[in-house]
């Protein structure tokens, strides 16, 4: 007998208890990920640093001009690295290197040998670099971008993981708000990294950054090895009719048995003439350049442009996270709201959710770059309205790979998010080459680089995305065919 969702509770249910898991997963994986953007503000000497740059303008005109000493502080305090800007934007980067290495074989190894144990195997390495980062700094700054390297080698198996894990948990009808929720912990972690940060690098001293994350990354890693499961058929504590409920809702769209997940085949050339595909991918890539842009050099931004100083560069560099943790949530149950009454189709959600998405983050990340030094407050404002709009992406293409091929859905973000990672590299670079000399100008251009890449991303996507089950991504017919067969022959022996 079909199960409705109606007769499931979701609030106290497994899959709403696994959610809060992966949420604080996210959290503490993202506190590893910005937690240097923070530290290296204080870690450079940067009186020195300046000195070895040669100006490209001297110049500084009206629209360039100086918001004067850093707010709330008389004279920033110079760390003790000697690292160039260009140092700084390769210990910036280099954790993109490793991030980009490992999406599509972690996506493999997830759904072939379990989400949980390949999550947990690499978070605890994360969680260990992180606490060696101090030590690796102090040697010498090539042996911080190894660990860095490490670290995202680590990270990088995140998102394709647990695609994969809620490709087998979350009920079609639920993905955006058990997907969104969880996901949602990436903004949550930033939101507390950045401020925690600042503070802990003002009061005691850079390294405590690292410490302190480190140790609460490994706390979290012995919970979700108590606590998790790869599937709902794994889990300890789920009730018969939350699990029947689960399975009964991805029929057809996952495979029978272990078996046969095992030994399956995955369509690489369905893969690449796949139009659906395409625009996850470009839309990713898109995507991509203007969060890790923001993820990774916002806290410069607001030294260099802004002129905030190190604790207040940390609390409001984390208020835009604030607003896409808010929206994230929002964007998850209104987006399975209007598919489950009807008024939009899933295809039409997701186009509808990335417009939002692009052209306000690009929007509103040119006007911060036109604001005058007065007006700083009113910059953050605007990044963190455009940041909060990014957050409908969690219920667009974010996690339309579950539409379009759950079976392959780890599979399926390792390989967009490879591709999409490369912004992740060339952000921090390009960011450092376009802005020389800190000025606003400079910082403008880089901000309408961005915008024409995500308006770009949002075009292609509205053109060419589907959030429709792809006929090669459905489960094939022999399970069923080879059941008939035996009611059939059943049948005939009764009659016998």
């Amino acid at each position: 007998m079909a199960i409705k969702q109606s007769d499931v509770p979701f609030w106290t249910s497994a899959r709403f208890g696994m959610a809060v898991l992966v949420f604080f997963g996210f959290a503490n994986l993202y506190s590893l990920r910005v937690d240097l953007s923070v530290a290296v503000v204080c870690m450079v000497n940067h009186t020195w640093a300046q000195e070895q740059e040669q100006p490209t303008n001297s110049t500084t005109d009206t629209f360039d001009k100086s918001c004067g000493q850093k707010l709330n502080e008389t004279k920033p305090d110079d760390g003790s690295f000697q690292w160039t800007k260009k140092s700084q934007g390769l210990i910036l980067g280099s954790f993109f290197w490793g991030y980009a290495v490992l999406q599509l074989p972690g996506g493999l190894l997830a759904e072939r040998f379990g989400a949980k144990e390949v999550f947990l195997v690499n978070m605890t390495i994360v969680s260990i670099c992180t606490l060696l980062s101090p030590l690796a700094a102090n040697v010498h700054y090539a042996l911080l971008i190894a660990l860095r390297v490490i670290i995202g080698l680590g990270e990088a198996v995140a998102f394709p993981s647990m695609h994969s894990l809620w490709a087998r948990w979350a009920p079609p009808l639920e993905r955006s708000k058990l997907a969104g929720f969880s996901y949602a912990g990436c903004q949550f972690g930033t939101v507390i990294a950045l401020p925690i940060s600042g503070f802990l690098c003002s009061w005691l001293g850079w390294s405590s950054i690292f410490y302190v994350f480190g140790c609460l990354g490994l706390i979290w890693c012995a919970l979700f090895w108590l606590l998790a499961a790869s599937s709902p058929q794994e889990h300890k504590r789920i009730s018969a009719v939350e699990r029947d409920y689960i399975v009964q809702a991805l029929a057809g769209q996952l495979e029978a048995t272990a078996a046969d997940k095992k030994n399956r085949t995955i369509p690489w050339m369905k893969f690449l003439t796949s139009l659906p595909l395409w625009a996850i991918l470009v839309t990713h890539v898109c995507m991509n350049f203007g969060n890790y842009l923001i993820l990774t050099d916002l806290p410069t931004f607001m030294s260099d442009v802004l002129n905030f100083d190190i604790k207040a560069n940390g609390l409001l560099s984390a208020i835009p996270y604030l607003s896409v943790w808010i929206v994230n949530n929002i964007a998850g149950f209104s987006a399975d709201f209007l598919r489950s009454r009807k008024l939009l189709n899933t295809t039409h959600t997701r186009k509808v959710f990335m417009i939002i998405a692009m052209f306000g983050q690009s929007f509103c990340l040119v006007g911060a770059g036109y604001c005058t030094c007065e007006q700083r407050y009113l910059a953050v404002a605007l990044i963190t309205i455009g940041q909060g709009l990014s957050g409908f992406q969690v219920a667009g293409f974010l996690i339309n790979h579950m539409d379009i091929a759950p079976r392959f859905a780890g599979t399926l973000f390792g390989l967009t998010n490879t591709i999409a990672t490369i912004p992740g590299m060339v952000a921090p670079i390009v960011a450092s080459a376009m802005t020389p000399n800190n000025t606003r100008s400079e910082w403008l251009s880089v901000f309408w680089a961005s915008t024409g890449i995500l308006c770009f991303g949002a075009i292609f996507y509205t053109v060419f995305g589907s959030g429709e089950l792809q006929d090669w991504a459905k489960v094939e017919e022999a399970e069923s065919e080879k059941q008939s067969s035996d009611d059939n022959i059943s049948t005939l022996n009764t009659k016998c």
